[in-house]
């Protein structure tokens, strides 16, 4: 017999989705735009939130729709050897290569800088990356678990700290948010640099790979009809995307109005803490330090957890346990390079992988409609994948903006593709693909 889930459980299975979605990027990058943003605030905030929260609700119910075994399987649609390689890209980067070191870096930064003198940063950041990756492997050693760790212990206990800092600044604000200066790129296009900046949480990415930690938890509590697990998973999703919005709006009218009193921050790490400072002094930064810590120590038991067990079944010969190690070691030495950095080089990948996610998630929303034919998926790719490449290229570092060959490519782009400027240039490119994918499937279909 089908079990039928409690609202409690829809509560702490939501909860263990926001504990996992919700670490190091969710925190620094709205607080940063909110800075930036200025008076332009809520119109950046839209952006954010369609790509923070509302892309990355799309990608849960799309693994949960597609009734496939997790990304792998969906990304297989276009073609075997593209779900290996979307698949091992995505992991990569939400995983060892990115995410994890910035989550480890921001832990580091924003609660331990305060209390370490500015000569032994370098070896006090060597050690805590290496006792915080030693505790996420401790706790992923066992993911039926998850559920306990983070949707009723850790992430509650974030929660209740978070709230503490929010109240305070809204209790007694810095400055008023219509008298903010608005920089950059959003005195002209505030919406679409708030979408932009919703790549940078990484939570369309993570979707694919936690839609599936949501899919087995339902499964684990008793739920099998491919009909309800959609269902349940709609509901889970909806509690987290909730949260999500609703702290993220927080975050970014935060940073808007620290601007009365601080100067624009290098990142959202940094304003936090000066924020935290001024309203509670020293015990402000111990709050903040257990808030940083506990947000990106449950989103790294769940990125071991997901990565390593994903990668045990594409690669058979890896096992977990070997995998939760590798996975704990590698992003313990990235992490040393510092926030700052690991944030400058991961733009570009996101820039690359993030029009590719967001296709691969509405095709899988939107499979029935044409039977998941894998011609529709194969066009949209095809004509998506070449100006995602380019919005990879205009977003490097600068040695590779600036050689001949890029300039001549992003010029080509420019000139070529409409939203290109304001990295939407695959948009276009995306949706003829589907009118023509769908039309060779509408015509095979009436032969």
């Amino acid at each position: 017999m089908e079990k039928k889930l409690s609202s409690k459980d829809y509560l702490y299975l939501g909860s263990m989705l926001f504990g996992l979605f919700f670490g190091a990027g969710n925190l620094i990058f709205p607080v940063h735009m909110g800075q930036e943003a200025g008076a332009n605030v809520w119109p950046a905030i839209i952006g954010f939130l369609i790509t923070g929260i509302g892309l990355p609700f799309l990608g849960i119910i799309a693994i949960g729709i597609s009734g496939e075994n997790g990304l792998f399987d969906l990304a297989s649609r276009v073609h075997k050897g593209y779900g290996y390689f979307f698949t091992v890209a995505l992991y990569l980067v939400i995983g060892p290569f990115f995410a994890m070191p910035r989550l480890a870096a921001t832990s580091f930064e924003i609660g331990l800088t305060p209390f370490v003198a500015e000569s032994q940063k370098t070896l006090f950041l060597a050690i805590f990356s290496i006792l915080f990756f030693a505790l996420s492997w401790w706790f992923s050693r066992n993911p039926s678990k998850l559920l306990d760790y983070v949707g009723k212990f850790l992430n509650p206990l974030f929660l209740a700290l978070l709230a503490i800092l929010i109240v305070m600044s809204f209790v007694k604000p810095m400055a008023n948010i219509h008298d903010i200066t608005v920089l950059g790129k959003y005195r002209d296009h505030a919406f679409f640099t708030g979408f932009q900046n919703g790549y940078n949480t990484l939570d369309v990415l993570a979707s694919l790979a936690f839609g599936i930690i949501v899919v087995n938890t339902l499964k684990n509590k008793g739920v099998t009809k491919k009909s309800t697990i959609t269902a349940d998973t709609f509901k889970s999703g909806a509690v987290s995307v909730l949260l999500m919005g609703i702290i993220y709006s927080f975050l970014s009218l935060m940073g808007t109005m620290s601007m009365g009193k601080f100067d624009l921050s290098e990142n959202g790490g940094i304003a936090l803490a000066q924020i935290a400072h001024y309203y509670l002094g020293t015990g402000g930064s111990i709050i903040l330090a257990l808030i940083v810590v506990v947000a990106c120590l449950k989103t790294t038991i769940g990125l071991t957890t997901a990565f390593s067990e994903t990668f045990a079944e594409l690669f058979p010969g890896l096992s977990y346990s070997t995998l939760i190690a590798g996975v704990s070691i590698i992003p313990c030495i990235i992490a040393n390079v510092g926030l700052t950095s690991i944030i400058s080089y991961s733009t570009p990948v996101l820039m690359f992988l993030y029009p590719l996610a967001i296709i691969l998630v509405l095709l899988g929303v939107s499979g029935p409609l044409f039977k998941n034919n894998p011609i529709v998926y194969q066009t949209v790719t095809i004509f998506t994948i070449i100006p995602a490449l380019i919005d990879g290229l205009q977003s490097s570092p600068a040695w590779i903006q600036n050689a001949s060959i890029t300039q001549k490519i992003i010029e080509f782009a420019k000139n070529t593709l409409p939203f290109f400027g304001i990295g939407m240039g695959w948009i276009v490119p995306a949706v003829f693909g589907l009118i023509l994918g769908l039309g060779i499937y509408l015509i095979k279909e009436k032969l």
